[in-house]
């Protein structure tokens, strides 16, 4: 029994890379390339910042005041976004996930989210890490294990060490939400903005991001040059969101594989794309990082 902080340091390797994925929240805390590191992260006794390489699960991003409605039956998350007042990132960052199954180059580790504040469902969330001479390849899979229906969402919050003064940007996205300038929550999803258009990839320059990005048919591409390196973000088509954000510091940048956009639990611009999951019914998702 690991007494860390993220519990057991579960570690892999393939090649030139190397991970480690922790024991609580299943979290990616670290991911090198010929013994670099590449991610914005945290040490082994210590514990994440700004979400740093959660799972997140069963939603990513904000639900407006912790509450939404379904099946007729509203529901009260526990504020986790103080300030403004939202429900942020699931409930799955304290939780210790089981292991599967470990292997030199992959490791899967699963667990069961209950019915608690806010939550009436069961659900049993498998996630396998697993590098190859291609990078990383995280796949996901989400099951109704209760006697009820659910919603659902997913997304994971990994960042990349760079200074933005002098990194490149480019991604595949068509479309972005625009929010609320105090709470970030959803208006409408809108052309790109000049300051957010990276269809071509271009310096990053002082564009800020906390940018839900969208409108992608099937699988999804972001760049980031950084170091002398393309680190190639990627994302099938169950996960038609991604989240860019650019700490204020400006030494990180965060891509988000998500499956649906910020309070997508609740009527509006994202709500569509919302999963709902029948009893003994399930998904997968895929997503992966690469070096060049």
């Amino acid at each position: 029994m690991s007494t860390l902080p993220t519990g057991v340091q579960h570690q892999i390797s393939c090649g030139r890379y190397g991970a480690v994925v922790t024991e609580v929240g299943a979290t990616l805390r670290s991911l090198t390339v010929d013994g670099e590191e590449l991610l914005w992260t945290f040490a082994e006794d210590g514990v994440p910042r700004s979400s740093q390489g959660r799972q997140l699960v069963p939603w990513p991003n904000r639900i407006r005041d912790g509450r939404y409605s379904f099946d007729g039956v509203d529901y009260q998350l526990p504020i986790t976004e103080v300030p403004r007042n939202n429900a942020i990132h699931g409930l799955g960052a304290g939780m210790p996930w089981r292991l599967i199954s470990h292997a030199e180059d992959e490791v899967t580790l699963s667990a069961t989210v209950f019915p608690q504040a806010g939550w009436a469902g069961v659900l049993e969330v498998t996630i396998g890490h697993r590098l190859s001479s291609d990078g990383l390849a995280v796949s996901v899979e989400a099951r109704n294990v209760g006697s009820t229906r659910m919603p659902y969402g997913y997304g994971a919050h990994p960042y990349i060490k760079a200074d933005l003064a002098s990194t490149e940007l480019g991604f595949t996205f068509t479309k972005e939400l625009t929010v609320t300038p105090e709470r970030l929550l959803p208006v409408d999803v809108a052309p790109l903005t000049p300051e957010h258009d990276f269809r071509r990839r271009r310096p990053i320059g002082d564009a800020v991001f906390d940018t839900a990005l969208t409108a992608v048919e099937g699988p999804w591409r972001v760049e980031v040059v950084t170091g002398g390196r393309t680190v190639t973000f990627w994302a099938d088509e169950t996960l038609p969101w991604g989240q860019v954000f650019t700490p204020p510091k400006r030494h990180a940048i965060a891509v988000e594989p998500m499956t649906c956009g910020p309070d997508a639990f609740n009527e509006g611009p994202t709500h569509a794309d919302l999963i709902v999951l029948e009893p003994g019914e399930r998904t997968h998702s895929a997503w992966g990082i690469s070096v060049a």
